[in-house]
């Protein structure tokens, strides 16, 4: 069946024929958001009697969605893609496209648009809902279909958590006159742009933050060309106020700040209560050094917005800022947490064969993909929590590290306990609490109501706070284990759903399907003794665990069953304390094993160093050090540990582009380039054949900016690469000069 498949094009081959669009329609009704990538499916014949038809189908972005003939268009471009098998001396067997089905979901109205084209035949254009019925679509159903698959295809580019098998990507806007019709419909659409949900750290979608405004922002601020945007926003803001905050934070990119102040004035005036208007006023106000200003708006914010996640994250950044730190613990504590809820996609179905056709010369310069012994690494770094947050859980945990980066461990352990109520405390107020019932007499059983514990009729007691304790320290029977604002914390720590593993480090629920692995007791322990690399020697190995002993495990906080025991005497009182939340306590515990690991590393780096030994790892373990050094704020050794990766001969894009990221923001041309060059070839190999937007246009853009186009054009010219891979870095100058990104005509 290879004369089956496409030169060019990948392919999932269906066992069943039509099954992936069966298993599309029954999925419709769990679309939450965006929707899935595009469905294009084809069913091949030979024409011969008695010759079994084959059907496979792949997804794809970036395809004109406006009406049937462009989708048609792009299933009849396929039948020249086909595979020609005949030998010069033999007409092999011919395979021909028959029909095919192109899917698109409209993300307003919650349908799937689909095309069926027969060749030779006609076009057949309908949608079907979430209950499998067909309608016949309307101009207004294909206007909002066109605009869900531009914003698919926008904000899907370069995802690095979204991934599909056999999933295309073509460049959604080509020219200019591409571009003016993508604001024509994000205008005539734009009120209604919350129906399409937002990002998971925004608990509820409205005008100014959703997904069509995220995209609007990222297609327009990733090459710096924030006009067009403006133009934009200019003519929503007459019909809709709260429109002005994306307005000055176009203003402000393009670095009139006197315009941008001007608007912000004249909207807060109209709509006080909005906090996307506070928050950009708060970050002009901290890029010019105010942060005291900025810390009154970004608390007007919260009161406007207390339910909204973002708002507390504003708060708690501001309070880092300004060195307040026992405020930054207790403004973390009180976010509020929502299920993280990932992008859509298409159920999985077992295919028949998958084909995978090669991308051109460029893929050459990229390592085999066979699993080598650099694919493996250390269980210890395999087992870090901390890559596995999402949503709002993972931005918690980006402030709770940006907070150890600015004080240490110590010092961050010390402001815990100043203001959370930790074991050792709880236990002590308990057992104060106790003595007290039992020296009370039995006539005094109903004293509850007086403030001294009540002594029920089983003999149990129910310890009531002595009086002008705080009410967020109730017993956990009392507890509301909701209240985030409140900071009150289950004493079980299953009473939630979740548990501890044998190592203390709590399981966090980011979804239903997320769990923090359980390892069993006797690997733990074996764990403990042994080094991140486990290839030291008996010296190697004593001074890293003194290293990491220097490190002290937090103890859990108010009411948990395992911690310290109490040794003071005096009673406590919690009236000036708060009760962590769970999820706050288990980021702690994650984010000590994270600065454990860390620390033996750096042990083990030094004595290497002084013992004047090559220190090796493999690929994958350096690539895990250096998504940790980034995640702890250590910059530079997370940059000498990308850079390391690269000595290994292992398939893997994160290294290149997190070193392209970084490049770029040093300005460095050359190393830019030379990272552009591997990610490109990576995105290629991956049937990415888009220019914009991605992060190499995003880096180049930045790069322009400092040294302009021709400088850009200039050094690739020098490096002597060769034509196809010239060819595809061209396109990305190409596209500077066609938009005029700033630095294309200098």
């Amino acid at each position: 069946m290879a004369d089956a498949s496409f030169k060019d094009v990948p392919e999932i081959f269906e066992v069943d024929l039509g099954e992936s669009l069966t298993a599309r329609t029954e999925s419709l009704s769990t679309f939450r958001e965006l929707g899935p990538p595009d469905l294009c499916h084809v069913v091949k014949s030979t024409g011969r009697s008695g010759q079994r038809d084959v059907s496979s189908y792949h997804y794809i972005s970036g395809v004109d969605a406006s009406s049937s003939a462009s989708l048609a268009a792009y299933i009849n471009s396929l039948t020249y893609a086909l595979e020609d098998d005949s030998g010069w001396f033999s007409k092999g067997t011919t395979w021909k496209v028959r029909n095919g089905c192109y899917c698109c979901f409209n993300a307003f109205s919650r349908v799937d648009v689909r095309v069926d084209v027969k060749i030779p035949g006609g076009v057949n254009a309908y949608i079907v809902d979430l209950r499998g019925e067909r309608h016949e679509a309307t101009p207004d159903i294909w206007q909002e279909t066109y605009l869900s698959a531009l914003l698919r295809a926008i904000l899907y580019s370069d995802d690095p958590t979204y991934w599909l098998e056999a999933y295309r990507k073509l460049d959604p806007i080509t020219n200019l006159d591409g571009e003016l019709r993508f604001l024509q419909a994000a205008e005539a659409l734009f009120m209604k742009g919350w129906q399409v949900g937002s990002e998971p750290e925004i608990q509820v979608a409205t005008v100014v933050s959703n997904h069509l405004v995220s995209a609007i922002m990222k297609y327009f601020g990733d090459s710096g060309r924030y006009q067009y945007a403006a133009n934009l926003f200019e003519k929503l803001a007459a019909r809709e106020p709260e429109v002005a905050s994306l307005l000055a934070r176009c203003y402000i990119g393009m670095n009139e700040e006197v315009k941008a102040v001007q608007i912000m004035s004249s909207a807060i005036k109209q709509t006080p209560q909005s906090y996307t208007l506070l928050h950009v006023q708060c970050d002009f106000l901290r890029s010019k050094g105010n942060q005291e200003w900025a810390l009154k708006l970004a608390r007007h914010a919260v009161n406007c917005a207390p339910s909204e996640f973002v708002t507390w994250e504003k708060l708690t950044d501001l309070y880092i800022d300004l060195r307040q730190y026992e405020s930054a613990l207790l403004t973390l504590n009180s976010c509020p947490m929502f299920t993280y809820n990932g992008r859509d996609a298409h159920r999985n179905l077992p295919p028949a064969r998958v084909h995978l056709p090669p991308k051109g010369a460029i893929t050459e310069i990229l390592p085999e993909r066979t699993k080598t012994e650099d694919d493996e690494a250390d269980p210890a770094l395999l087992r870090l929590p901390a890559p596995g947050l999402r949503g709002t859980w993972a931005r918690a945990y980006a402030l709770l590290a940006r907070l150890v980066s600015q004080i240490g461990w110590d010092e961050l352990l010390k402001t815990r306990s100043a203001v959370f109520v930790m074991e050792e405390e709880y236990r002590m107020q308990k057992a104060q609490g106790d003595i007290r019932a039992h020296t009370v007499s039995p006539s005094s059983s109903a004293a509850g109501e007086n403030g001294t514990p009540a002594i029920h009729e089983d003999g149990t007691v129910a310890a009531v706070p002595p009086r002008g304790a705080s009410l967020t320290a109730r017993t956990d029977e009392q507890a509301d284990d909701d209240a985030s604002t409140r900071g009150v914390h289950s004493a079980n720590p299953s009473a939630d759903g979740d548990s501890l593993a044998p190592n203390g480090i709590p399981t966090i629920r980011i979804s239903t399907e997320s769990d923090v692995g359980h390892e069993d007791k006797a690997e733990e322990a074996e764990q403990a003794e042994k080094l991140v690399n486990g290839n030291g020697d008996a010296k190697d190995k004593d001074s890293a665990a003194s290293e990491a002993a220097a490190l002290e495990k937090p103890v859990q906080a108010g009411g948990q069953e395992e911690g310290a025991g109490s040794g003071a005497q005096e009673p406590f009182s919690f009236s000036n304390k708060r009760l962590c939340e769970r999820w706050l306590d288990n980021l702690f515990m994650v984010l000590y094993e994270d600065l454990r690991v860390w620390t033996i590393f750096r042990a083990e780096v030094a004595h290497f160093k002084t013992q004047h030994v090559a220190y090796r790892k493999t690929g994958l373990e350096w690539e895990i050090l250096g998504d940790l050094g980034t995640r702890l704020h250590h910059k530079e050794e997370a940059k000498e540990a990308y850079q390391r990766c690269l000595d290994a001969q292992r398939y893997s894009y994160k290294p290149w582009s997190k070193l392209l990221d970084i490049y770029a923001d040093e300005g460095d041309i050359q190393r830019s380039l030379q990272a552009a060059i591997r990610v490109a070839a990576y995105q290629y190999a991956e049937y990415t054949e888009m220019t914009y937007p991605t992060q190499i246009a995003r880096c180049l853009s930045k790069l322009g900016q400092i040294h302009g186009f021709a400088k850009i054009s200039y050094t690739l010219l020098s490096m002597g690469l060769p034509e196809p891979v010239m060819k595809i870095m061209d396109s990305y100058m190409q596209y500077g000069r066609a938009f005029k990104v700033e630095g294309y005509d200098f």
